[in-house]
């Protein structure tokens, strides 16, 4: 199965993210064909999510993990030590006080 290249992923993530008026931007910008993708989400009140995509080695689907959560600060902290491993990394921020981010739609999902 042919993948899409974290460029063109990026793309189209945020493109849906302004669909819906959810502000976001690229804080790192990584690989672009193979570059793994950290989300960030800010709720704006301090706090914060990352979530990284994982593969379930059971069913070998993917589907998007809590890398860390909590303080911002904290979260912050935890991708730059992502950042630190794998200086091919994209890190998205998604900010929304609703706590949206959308990697559970159809199509950003899996």
């Amino acid at each position: 199965m042919t993948r899409l290249t974290a460029e063109f992923w990026v793309s189209a993530y945020l493109n849906r993210l302004r669909l819906y008026e959810i502000p976001a931007f690229v804080v790192t910008h990584g690989d672009d064909t193979a570059g793994a993708v950290l989300v960030k989400l800010n709720t704006l009140d301090g706090n914060a999510k990352a979530f990284q995509r994982s593969f379930d080695l059971m069913s070998g689907e993917r589907a998007w993990m809590v890398l860390a959560e909590g303080a911002e600060s904290d979260v912050d902290a935890a991708l730059a030590k992502q950042r630190s491993f794998d200086p091919d990394l994209w890190v998205i921020e998604v900010e929304d006080r609703q706590g949206r981010h959308l990697l559970d739609e159809p199509g950003l999902a899996d």
